[in-house]
């Protein structure tokens, strides 16, 4: 790895042009007279050509050297090893049908909630980049995204990969609950927190919501809770009897109690979203409240090269010295 210790001396690189023109304009006046115009134009190319332009040529390179070695060029490497913060966080997202419903905006077009919900994760993830994160997503039965893990890219293309409906029409919130926090629990770590959001109710799985939570409670990982989505009728795109996709109203319910329960049972909190603004702001609040120190160790072992770049300038200018007093002298 290169670097220069001061880069802003590279700004002197502008000057070179300018010393090209004012240099390659200059000329004594002439000193021999020709008979004919003809034979004084021959012998000025020649001069120019040869002489001229690889005296100038040398003269620009030690100054380029020169802006070089003041910019202080320095090759090494340069490490920081950051710690985890030592918070591990499951995100068990919604992926039924009923995310499909079109009442979130981005860029002012309409577009389903599950779309919205990846947006915002995304943001989260970017904000949390020592921390591990996993990923389940659910409807009729829980999937398992992503493990926990800090390779966030990796988890960024598994996300992208989920659509609403390919994990069936029910909602398993009690079985998603508990896929999310056992692989919480395999994990040591300072802090667990899981958070869930959905848009309905524990309609499917053997396992309910509140002995997901009792679990939790037991073991002290928080659970947040987050209920997106507008109640009564929502916007959706569904298919016709000759399979074209239209838009209706259907009946969408949040069981907003049971959310309040986990939530209130873990220690954690419920949000409500029912837009995009308000869905960026809870968990950027999630953020806020599950922070912790980081500590940063940097090592630097950068050579100077600043003595070669200064060595090739002055034999540069000692070249151009010597051959404009041997081969390219020029007749006075």
């Amino acid at each position: 790895m290169m670097r220069f210790h001061d880069p802003e001396v590279l700004w002197f690189f502008l000057a070179l042009p300018i010393l090209a023109l004012w240099w390659g304009g200059r000329g004594k006046a002439p000193a021999l007279r020709f008979p004919t115009v003809a034979v004084g134009e021959l012998v000025g190319r020649k001069t120019r050509g040869r002489v001229g332009f690889l005296r100038l040529l040398l003269r620009l390179m030690a100054i380029a050297f020169l802006i070089i070695a003041l910019a202080r060029p320095q090759i090494g490497k340069s490490t920081a090893e950051v710690e985890a913060s030592g918070i591990d966080i499951m995100l068990v997202i919604d992926a039924s049908t009923s995310m499909r419903s079109l009442d979130f905006e981005l860029q002012g077009q309409r577009v389903d909630r599950l779309t919205v919900v990846k947006k915002v994760i995304l943001k989260f993830m970017a904000q949390r980049p020592n921390d591990r994160i996993g990923m389940v997503a659910f409807a009729s039965d829980p999937y398992l995204v992503s493990p926990l893990t800090l390779d966030h890219d990796w988890l960024q293309k598994r996300l992208e990969k989920i659509q609403p409906g390919d994990l069936g029409p029910a909602t398993a919130i009690g079985s998603a609950l508990a896929a999310g926090l056992n692989r919480l629990e395999e994990k040591k770590s300072k802090s667990r927190i899981l958070i869930l959001l959905t848009d309905g109710v524990n309609n499917a799985g053997s396992i309910t919501p509140q002995m997901a939570a009792e679990a939790a409670r037991s073991v002290g990982i928080k659970v947040y809770t987050i209920g997106a989505g507008i109640q009564g009728e929502a916007p959706m795109p569904v298919q016709d009897a000759f399979g074209r996709l239209q838009t209706r109203m259907v009946k969408v319910e949040i069981d907003e109690i049971m959310l309040k329960q986990i939530a209130e049972k873990t220690g954690a909190q419920y949000f409500r979203a029912t837009n995009t603004e308000t869905l960026e702001q809870i968990y950027s609040e999630i953020n806020k409240m599950e922070t912790t120190k980081r500590t940063m160790r940097k090592q630097e072992d950068y050579k100077e090269l600043m003595a070669y770049a200064l060595g090739t300038a002055l034999f540069l200018l000692a070249m151009e010295v010597l051959l404009a007093n041997t081969f390219l002298r020029r007749v006075p």
